[in-house]
């Protein structure tokens, strides 16, 4: 991971501005970085290599969702019935 990089994640405080969700509503841009995060663990694991730039969808997500859906959605992973395409 780039320095640069490394120094946006520790100066996180909330997710930043996603044009693709402009407005206030943000449950899309939600469930997208939830979906992003398990996607990219996915993808990075697969190959065997470091999966730390994933870390960055997972705060954002974190920061935008309600834990009460995190967890449904850990539980639904876990049990193979997630609605999402990881």
């Amino acid at each position: 991971m780039s320095d640069l990089m490394e120094e946006k994640i520790k100066g996180y405080r909330t997710a930043p501005f996603d044009a693709r969700f402009p407005n206030t509503n943000q449950t899309r841009n939600c469930f997208q970085n939830y979906l992003d995060f398990h996607r990219c663990n996915k993808a990075l694991s697969a190959k065997d290599q470091d999966i730390a730039p994933c870390q960055w969808y997972q705060r954002v997500y974190k920061s935008l969702c309600p834990m009460s859906w995190v967890q449904r959605w850990d539980e639904q992973v876990e049990a193979g019935n997630f609605p999402g395409k990881i």
